[in-house]
């Protein structure tokens, strides 16, 4: 299919698209179904995304990552999704917890972290989302107290994606603040293997290799030096961390799409039913454009936003990264949906690879926020009308 991403695009980052494909096509979406259905993990592909370079390509270089930012990483992360094999991990750990690190960690902690996220020896995991909670951060009832120069923390955290295979889990609690008495958010590394912590994973219907948990923290005790950066900065911390989120999640939906879109186009033009191929049919052929529009559209605000948050925009990141992130979940979905309908029956086949998609494009409307979240945003951030809540 053509496009018009390279008028846009540097030589490097057209370099790095191409490369990447070149290594997700090695991979393909036959190799993310034989993960899954054997229970395995991605190590392969993990490992050589790392070795390449390609996994801490957003981490500064003296720690051993790329010295680049979110356009590449997003690059890269859309490019395995487009040739079926996306890396879930890399929105959570190099994205998020990389990101957070490398911008707010201390000298030790990013000497003790960067170098591990960037050539995928370590990996992170990212723990927001409360039972209670959902996507209101603002209620999360994770909290963590002083007990000397130790903190304790307790609560509970659900949908923490692969923290059995991390190394550490980032976790967003709340502290009192001493003046106010109000709790404020603040985050912390709580290393696998810490006393009191535990994890139940939770039975999906989603095929990923990439489990999702829920997270019991009883009393888990950290040193001091476990918080990440500033007591009193949380929330600028904690959004450091999720526009990345969302504009990976954004690359992630928008690859899936591609995927998908590629499946239906190809087989469009060479399945036969009244003579001609069923591609030229207007009824097929226009859904089809119109998804390409689409994701094209998607990709755009994504760029966008990683552009702004890479200059250090953290405002205007937000925005673009929110906005970016719902067009991408829209987009996908909607592909994903056309491409299954225009190979009928054969849609719904392993064979072809797409039934899985049906419930795995819904997650990129979902999760990390809610569509109807970001249109709560875009209605109070951007249009200035008021709050229902």
């Amino acid at each position: 299919m053509s496009t018009a991403r390279t008028v846009l695009e540097t030589e490097e980052h057209q370099a790095l698209r191409a490369a990447v494909a070149a290594l997700g096509t090695r991979y393909g979406r036959d190799y993310m179904t034989t993960v899954v259905r054997e229970g395995k993990h991605t190590d392969e592909l993990w490992a050589e995304a790392a070795k390449l370079g390609y996994l801490g390509v957003n981490l500064p270089e003296e720690y051993g990552g790329g010295g680049g930012g979110m356009a590449e990483l997003s690059i890269v992360l859309e490019e395995l999704g487009a040739a079926g094999s996306p890396l879930l991990m890399m929105i959570v750990s190099p994205a998020i917890c990389g990101t957070v690190i490398a911008r707010f960690g201390t000298e030790e902690q990013k000497r003790q972290w960067l170098p591990g996220l960037a050539d995928g020896t370590l990996t992170m995991a990212f723990g927001i989302t409360e039972p209670d909670a959902g996507s209101n951060s603002h209620r999360i009832t994770t909290t963590a107290r002083r007990d000397g120069d130790d903190w304790l923390l307790t609560g509970r955290k659900v949908f923490v994606s692969g923290v059995d295979i991390a190394d550490a889990t980032l976790i967003v609690g709340r502290t009192e603040d001493a003046r106010s008495g109000k709790l404020k958010p603040c985050l912390f590394i709580v290393p696998r293997d810490a006393e009191g912590f535990g994890r139940n994973q939770i039975d999906m219907e989603l095929q990923a290799p990439e489990k999702q948990f829920e997270l019991v923290l009883d009393d888990v005790r950290l040193p001091a030096d476990a918080l990440v950066g500033d007591e009193d900065a949380g929330l600028l911390q904690l959004f450091a961390g999720l526009n990345p989120e969302r504009i990976m999640t954004a690359a992630f939906g928008i690859g899936m799409g591609r995927f998908a879109l590629a499946k239906a186009v190809e087989y469009a033009r060479t399945r036969q039913v009244w003579k001609a191929p069923i591609g030229s049919h207007q009824a097929i052929a226009h859904p089809l454009a119109t998804a390409h529009i689409e994701l094209e559209l998607a990709r755009l605000m994504m760029q966008k936003a990683a552009r702004l948050y890479d200059e250090g925009d953290d405002i205007g990141a937000g925005e673009a990264a929110n906005m970016a992130k719902y067009a991408a979940g829209e987009a996908c979905v909607k592909a994903v949906d056309q491409a299954v309908h225009t190979l009928g029956g054969n849609g719904l086949t392993r064979e072809y690879g797409l039934a899985s998609l049906i419930t795995a494009s819904r997650v990129a409307r979902i999760a990390p926020v809610s569509r109807e979240m970001i249109l709560n945003y875009v209605s109070h951030q951007s249009l200035g009308l008021p709050k229902s809540y």
